[in-house]
């Protein structure tokens, strides 16, 4: 196919990892108040928004007026500080926390109706007896149906205060009467780790999608369970991981590498540097480690990928990362709203930034994706473009590159036909779990008797699902020739299948049995056995 096809989903989901910020336990060593102290700037600006507020003939409303100026202020400094208005503050702060106050569910809003995919485990809406199909008609007697209902006031008024309760009307299909359900809030986890299995016998596979406050102690559970399970090799998968928090990716690496190993450096405006070491708690000091990353590993992923490769400590697999070495701290704006501002740069344990170079503007900055694209290195290894003066050799002589991401140790090209791009696309966006959640509504009896190891056994997806589906998303009236991936069609299918009925370590178990950076992980650590 022709290489200079850019595909819009991919290019939106980099421009998302981008975003994302790292949280530094950096100190300040100015106050508060000599950091804002009035001068002649910060007047102008003040006065100029009480000008209009008070003297232009029309109303105006100059909160947003504020929020363009801050917003375009922030784009003039580099691309990952960012400003969070007020009334998105909440959301992003429940994602950086790892958890939220709710009832314990995922839902679509199907025909205009709350339609339950899925009562999460041990959340409150599992244990009242909720169950998969379900409608939520009314919430404390306020209606949740209907065209004028929003997503945001179905949210709100299933969240709330931890320990209020909330009366739920909900319509069942095989049930005549409206059922009454009264829950309890709890603290509902947002999961960062998506899965943990075994490979093989001797393989673990984790796999986290960010890095959040709770993201450690998912993690000690995932490890400590598979190393009770016999693993003697172990793989992360950081692919399109965006990041998060530094500490919690310090908290990972330190796992892996032995007491006083350099995790990480970080370095301020005035040169002063704080360096991360790993202490003598890691539990998988000895075992082989394999890292997975590509184009969207980013952030506090690539702190781990490179704390790992520069201190020998594993294979990376994939494709070179996103490239991001800022790290961000959050500050208050005192009106609810905040600032996620720049305030350091981290280099890896050699001393190598991977920030690429953003002092084109911010366009150009994510069209980063766009020249790996064209110039090859999502498909060639030898394409990736390198500096000799940002070369570096870690402690064994592997030598290293900084200067725009982490360089895999072993390169596993990507798939750009237009048919596995656009497949993968509507695999990861929700739309395959609409199809099948449409499906399961007419079909659920029929995997009633289902255990998750079973389904992984004995099911196979028909070929009319497969052909309903393919209708369904109007391939064909795209031209899009899936005759080549009918087998991959057919393992997204059942991969969201599992994931309505069993969780997202289900979908992630399914997903990944042919992939290719996996097969290689098993390929690697079966020679390192042999010999």
């Amino acid at each position: 196919m022709k290489t200079n096809k850019i595909y819009i989903p991919l290019l939106l989901s980099l421009a998302i990892a981008g975003g994302i910020f790292i949280g530094a336990k950096l100190n300040f060593k100015d106050t508060t108040q000599k950091i804002f102290a009035t001068n002649s700037k910060k007047d102008k600006l003040n006065r100029l928004i009480d000008y209009i507020d008070y003297e232009y003939v029309d109303k105006v409303n100059t909160d947003s007026i504020v929020d363009v100026t801050v917003n375009e202020i922030l784009e003039n400094l580099d691309p990952h500080s960012v400003y969070i208005p007020a009334d998105k503050y909440e959301e992003n702060a429940d994602d950086m926390r790892g958890n939220f106050v709710g009832i314990g569910i995922s839902f679509y809003v199907y025909n205009d109706t709350i339609a339950v995919i899925r009562a999460l485990d041990g959340g409150p809406a599992q244990k009242a007896g909720i169950k998969a199909g379900d409608r939520i008609l009314y919430a404390d007697t306020v209606k949740l149906f209907g065209k004028t209902v929003s997503r945001d006031t179905i949210v709100k008024y299933l969240k709330g205060q931890i320990g209020s309760k909330v009366k739920l009307q909900v319509a069942r299909h095989d049930e005549n009467d409206l059922m009454e359900f009264t829950l309890k809030r709890d603290r509902i986890p947002l999961v960062s780790v998506d899965a943990a299995y075994r490979l093989t016998d001797s393989i673990g596979y984790i796999k986290i999608n960010r890095f959040a406050e709770s993201t450690i102690d998912e993690f000690d559970e995932a490890l400590n369970d598979l190393i009770d399970k016999g693993i003697s090799s172990l793989v992360i998968d950081l692919r399109d991981n965006p990041g998060g928090y530094i500490s919690s990716a310090e908290e990972i690496a330190d796992h892996f590498l032995k007491n006083n190993k350099t995790i990480v450096i970080t370095r301020n405006k005035t040169g002063e540097e704080k360096r991360s070491v790993a202490t003598s708690n890691g539990d998988f000091e000895e075992g082989k480690l394999y890292i997975l990353v590509n184009e969207n590993t980013a952030s506090a992923s690539e702190i781990v990928a490179g704390a790992l490769q520069d201190n020998d400590r594993a294979v990376i697999i994939g494709r070179r990362t996103f490239g991001k070495g800022l790290v961000q701290r959050e500050m208050s704006l005192g009106d609810g709203s905040a600032v996620r501002l720049t305030i350091a740069r981290y280099y890896t344990p050699t001393g190598r930034s991977i920030q690429r170079p953003y002092n084109n503007g911010i366009d150009d900055y994510y069209n980063e994706y766009q020249r790996r694209y064209k110039n090859g290195e999502l498909l060639h290894a030898d394409s990736i473009k390198v500096a000799d003066t940002l070369r570096f050799v870690t402690p064994k002589g592997k030598v290293v590159y900084g200067g725009g991401g982490i360089i895999p140790d072993v390169f596993i090209p990507k798939d750009t036909s237009i048919e596995n791009e656009t497949l993968n696309y509507v695999s990861r966006n929700g739309f395959v779990a609409y199809f099948v959640f449409e499906y399961l509504e007419k079909n659920r009896n029929d995997f009633n008797n289902y255990q998750a190891s079973d389904f992984f056994k004995t099911y196979h997806v028909p070929d009319s699902v497969t052909d309903a589906f393919i209708n369904y998303s109007r391939f064909n009236e795209a031209h899009l020739n899936m005759t080549n991936h009918r087998e991959v069609l057919k393992r997204a299918l059942k991969a969201h299948i599992a994931q309505q009925l069993f969780g997202i370590n289900a979908f992630e178990i399914i997903i990944n049995e042919d992939d290719p950076m996996l097969k290689k992980v098993q390929e690697l650590d079966s020679l390192r056995l042999k010999n």
